[in-house]
Parts: C-alpha cells; structure tokens; sequence
C-alpha cells in the first residue's frame, strides 16, 4: 500500500488533466449539436458535423470519462475520506450526472450520424449549461468541503 500511496500526487495530477479533457469535450459537444441541427440533413457541413461529433466523442470524451473514473476509483481507495460528510456524497451524484449526461449526448451523436434528430437547437443551447454547472457543484465541495 506504502507504495500505492506515493503514487497518489500522480495519479491526482492525472485525474485532474483527465477532468480537463472531460469537460473540454461535454462543453464543446452540445455546442456542434446547436450548429449541427441548424443546417440541412445531408448537407455538406451535416456531414462535416458528423465527423467532428463522432471524432470528440470517440477520441476526447469517452476516453478521458474512462480516465476520470478509474483515476477517481483509486484515489477514493487511496486518500482517507470521512464518508458521514455530505460533500462527498454530493459531489459523488454530480460525478454520477455528469456521467449521465455523457450517455445523453452519446445518444443524441448516434441520433445525428443517423439523420434521426428531432430535436431544436434551443434543446442543445439548454444541455450546454448543464456540464459546467455540475462541475461548479463539484469543484465547490471538493475545495470547500461546506458540510
């Protein structure tokens, strides 16, 4: 454990670039979706959006939400965490929304490579706040721990 337990400045410092990259990604992905979905089905730049939703999804967010949740797996087991606080448990169902979240924006990606969006721009304008207002939640009780 001894040897887990210098690791842990590591695998924090990873945590937090892989949170970076997570967030980078849930808050540039909806944003494609409110241009995506003003443009024609079929259109030169639909398709163009296709394979830049597809690429973030694929390459940036999916990967780095791995990331954050093994990495976030091991420092739980690592760091001594007073469990009766409500912080952590807060700040573990933000974690649990964002990955919800994430699942939602997977959907609608599949739901624009196959030309089936039914959904307004308003809708994605809308979703585009909700990552960064889970994360301020989350920030807040990691760094403040208020209860």
């Amino acid at each position: 454990m001894d040897w887990v337990s210098a690791l842990y400045p590591w695998i924090k410092a990873l945590h937090l670039i892989a949170v970076i990259a997570w967030m980078a990604g849930m808050l540039y992905l909806p944003r494609l979706f409110v241009y995506h979905a003003g443009v024609p089905t079929g259109s030169p730049q639909s398709e163009t959006f296709k394979v830049m939703e597809r690429r973030l999804l694929k390459g940036i967010i999916n990967p780095a939400m791995i990331a954050v949740f093994v990495l976030g797996a091991l420092l739980l087991w690592i760091a001594p965490i007073d469990w009766s606080s409500g912080w952590i448990w807060l700040k573990l169902v933000c974690v649990g929304g964002l990955g919800a979240l994430h699942g939602n924006f997977a959907k609608w990606q599949k739901d624009f490579a196959a030309d089936r969006n039914s959904r307004p721009a308003r809708t994605f304008r809308l979703a585009n706040e909700l990552p960064m207002v889970l994360a301020i939640v989350i920030v807040i009780m990691v760094i403040v721990k208020p209860f």
